[in-house]
C-alpha cells in the first residue's frame, strides 16, 4: 500500500483536498448562475460528492460564500491600497468604488448578504465585509482631507450606498444599462463642489 493511498492518513488528507476543490469549482458555476442562495444540493451533484462531504468542509452556506469570494476580496483589497498609492484622493475613490460593484455583481444577491453580515460578528462573511468597508473607508477619509469629498459620512454610510446600487441592479436586472448613470449621480452627491462649503463631519 503506497503513501498515497486512501487507506492512509496522507491519502485521505489528498482525496479530502480534492473533493474541496471539487465543491469550490462547482460553487463557482452553481452561484454565479443562481446567486447567493444556490441550492447546495445542486452544488453537491455538480461537484459528484454527497451533501455530507460538502458541509464536513463547508458547514453552512455563509462558510462556503466567504471561501468563495476570499480571493476576490483579497484582490480588491490590495487593489485599495495600490490605487491609494497611484491616483490623487478622489479619483481613487472613484475608480475602487466602480470595481466593487462589477466585482460584487458577478454573484446575485451578494449586495444583500454582505449588508446582512455587516453587522453579525458571528458570521463566516463578516470579517469580509469589515475589511472591505475598511478599504473603502481609508480612501474615503484620503479624498475627505483633500477636500474633494463630504466629511459627513463614514465609511460605514459609504459601504451602505455602494452596496444599494448593487442591490438595485440585482433587483432590477432589466434597468443594468441605468447604473453607470446612478454611479455618477452618487459619486456627484459625495464631492464637494468647487468653492462650496462642506457639510460639517459625520456624527460619532
Amino acid at each position: 500500500m503506497t503513501a498515497e493511498s486512501p487507506a492512509t492518513p496522507r491519502g485521505r488528507r489528498a482525496d479530502a483536498e480534492r473533493n474541496r476543490e471539487r465543491i469550490l469549482d462547482a460553487a463557482r458555476t452553481v452561484v454565479g448562475e443562481q446567486g447567493t442562495q444556490a441550492s447546495l444540493r445542486d452544488v453537491a451533484r455538480r461537484a459528484d460528492v454527497g451533501l455530507g462531504t460538502l458541509y464536513r468542509h463547508f458547514p453552512t452556506r455563509e462558510d462556503l460564500l466567504e471561501t468563495l469570494l476570499r480571493e476576490r476580496f483579497d484582490g480588491l483589497a490590495t487593489r485599495a491600497a495600490d490605487l491609494g498609492r497611484t491616483l490623487e484622493p478622489a479619483a481613487a475613490l472613484t475608480e475602487w468604488l466602480s470595481g466593487f460593484i462589477v466585482s460584487t455583481g458577478g454573484y446575485r444577491g451578494l449586495a444583500g448578504s454582505l449588508m446582512a453580515t455587516l453587522n453579525d460578528p458571528d458570521s463566516p462573511l463578516h470579517a469580509s465585509c469589515v475589511a472591505m468597508r475598511q478599504a473603502a473607508g481609508d480612501l474615503l477619509g484620503r479624498a475627505q482631507e483633500a477636500g474633494r469629498i463630504r466629511p459627513d459620512i463614514d465609511g460605514t454610510d459609504l459601504f451602505t450606498l455602494v452596496n444599494a446600487l448593487g442591490w438595485i441592479a440585482d433587483q432590477a436586472p432589466s434597468e443594468a444599462g441605468r447604473g453607470a448613470r446612478l454611479f455618477t449621480v452618487f459619486m456627484d452627491g459625495l464631492a464637494v463642489a468647487p468653492g462650496a462649503t462642506a457639510p460639517g463631519p459625520a456624527a460619532p
